[in-house]
């Protein structure tokens, strides 16, 4: 008797409806057709150990089973509870009637316990797209799942709960879930704050244009002197997410297994922060099955590379294009996935192997053009790339130890301005799809945005001469320049917010290392 019943299967941050036909004929052996990998190739052990330990009947003739389309690979261990439904339903020890009703996904234990899967929120919005009733998931992913709308989703942890449900013997009750209550009741719950950290103040700044117009930035100075400490705030001082963009990003940690058992839509801005020793696969993604890497991950959030010269160069350069284009094309020999990666690179560095060149008090140890040789890790296409060059120096024993310490600024009443100025953005760029930000521009509306007056571009013309700047920096700092007028509430750009602009170019200064 043939049985055809539905799954689905992830790629990209996108989910493919899989038609899952079982038929049990004369003859021996189990087979799996469909381009299975090993996982699901491994199934027949799972699905025959879960049926018998639950007492009931695994056919001792030929089983085959199709997953379909038959051209596209399935991988994954996730499969298993279609299978044994498929093959229960098959041996009519499971009724068929509704079972096109259902996408149905799970991977089985041999006691028949439902185990976790990957990717159910990009699967239940594919079933409510093509119009399925309901959907089936380990109960770990039933509130993520249930996020979805209009759709009846059934959080499961034994295969006997789905059996009694499908033979009429047991009613199932679907996951509730208020989405918006949750995710509008954690947005602003920060562990840490920038009322944390004393002094700072020209840091601060930085960080705030940097938020405001989602510019990236490196923070360049010795051990010791908070650079970790002002990256981690930064989320904190982020404007909130929308609902579209929680949900992308839910997506994209839903496919990569990142999720918490029973969350729901990621409230936060992600804060990414890998190991210089990370690959380049690890980093951007990819895989034989592709799956996002750190810069995915870090979408609409930010990435947070400390001690950025001690990464592989090969590392470092694969991201080049990536923060050009926002999304990561992964090509494999059959298919071609792309993922987003729209993230805010905020990158750390000591100035020097030992760490104190340019400290106030301590002398520098390196020897002569070690600076130099230090910096050139980092290859300068990628500095080009990122906005602001800030020196961070270390905090003063007074400031430090001070009883009274003048009242430090909190994250909220820098994310307020931050705000602003992103409204102001939205504004502007409202007839622009996919622009959100000032650093999100291309160079044709640079010159109708980003507009300077004569005085403006005579100080632009004289530092472009004297640090000898890229046709790239030139367009960075205006996109800065547009930013810190956002902030102050301008409508023109004005030589203030250029020369504060400028003066983020650090690594461009020929006295840098010499």
């Amino acid at each position: 008797m043939m049985v055809k019943l539905f799954a689905s299967a992830v790629y990209g941050v996108e989910a493919i409806t899989i038609t899952t036909e079982v038929d049990v004929l004369e003859g021996l052996k189990f087979f799996v057709v469909g381009l299975p990998d090993n996982a699901v190739k491994e199934s027949q052990h799972r699905v025959e150990s879960a049926i018998k330990n639950n007492h009931y009947r695994f056919p001792r003739i030929k089983v085959v089973i199709n997953l379909s389309p038959a051209d596209i690979r399935k991988s994954g261990s996730a499969f298993d509870l279609p299978i044994a439904i498929g093959i229960l339903a098959a041996t009519e020890q499971v009724r068929q009637d509704d079972l096109a009703k259902y996408i149905i996904m799970g991977e089985l234990s041999l006691d028949g316990s439902i185990l976790p899967i990957k990717g159910a929120l990009p699967i239940a919005i594919q079933a409510r797209k093509e119009g399925f009733e309901g959907l089936f998931v380990p109960l770990q992913n039933a509130r993520e799942a249930g996020m979805v709308n209009n759709l009846k989703v059934y959080g499961i942890s034994h295969i006997t709960e789905l059996i009694d449900f499908l033979n009429g013997v047991k009613e199932l009750k679907p996951v509730e879930v208020n989405t918006r209550d949750e995710f509008f009741h954690s947005q602003y719950d920060f562990d840490i704050d920038f009322c944390d950290v004393k002094g700072q103040e020209n840091i601060k700044r930085a960080l705030e244009i940097s938020a405001a117009g989602g510019h990236n930035v490196i923070l360049i100075g010795p051990p010791g002197a908070g650079k970790t400490m002002l990256a981690k705030r930064l989320p904190s001082i982020l404007p909130p997410l929308s609902l579209q963009e929680a949900l992308e990003t839910t997506k994209i940690h839903s496919v990569a297994g990142k999720l918490p058992e029973n969350a729901t839509l990621v409230s936060k801005r992600p804060f990414r922060s890998p190991h210089h020793t990370v690959s380049d696969v690890a980093l951007v993604g990819g895989g034989g099955t592709p799956q996002p890497g750190e810069i995915s991950l870090a979408h609409n959030g930010v990435l947070f590379l400390d001690e950025l010269p001690e990464f592989k160069r090969t590392v470092l350069e694969v991201m080049r294009q990536p923060m050009e284009e926002r999304k990561v094309s992964i090509s494999r020999a059959k298919m071609s996935i792309d993922f987003p990666a729209s993230f805010m690179l905020v990158a750390s560095m000591n100035p020097c192997p030992c760490g104190y060149f340019n400290h106030p008090e301590k002398e520098c140890s390196c020897p002569p053009g070690a600076v130099q040789k230090y910096l050139n890790r980092i290859s300068g296409p990628l500095l080009d790339r990122i906005d602001l060059h800030v020196e961070v120096t270390p905090v003063p024993f007074s400031e430090l130890s001070s009883m009274n310490p003048r009242q430090q600024e909190k994250s909220e009443q820098i994310r307020e301005r931050v705000i602003k100025a992103r409204e102001i953005q939205a504004e502007r760029y409202k007839e622009n799809e996919g622009v959100y930000a000032n650093a999100q521009i291309s160079s044709k509306q640079l010159q109708e945005i980003c507009v300077i007056n004569q005085a403006g571009s005579n100080l632009l013309k004289t530092a472009m001469e004297r640090l000898n700047l890229s046709a790239r920096a030139y367009d960075r700092i205006l996109k800065v320049s547009r930013t810190i007028a956002d902030l102050a509430g301008s409508p023109e750009i004005k030589t203030e917010h250029l020369a504060e602009a400028i003066q983020y170019r650090s690594l461009d200064r020929e006295s840098w290392g010499s």
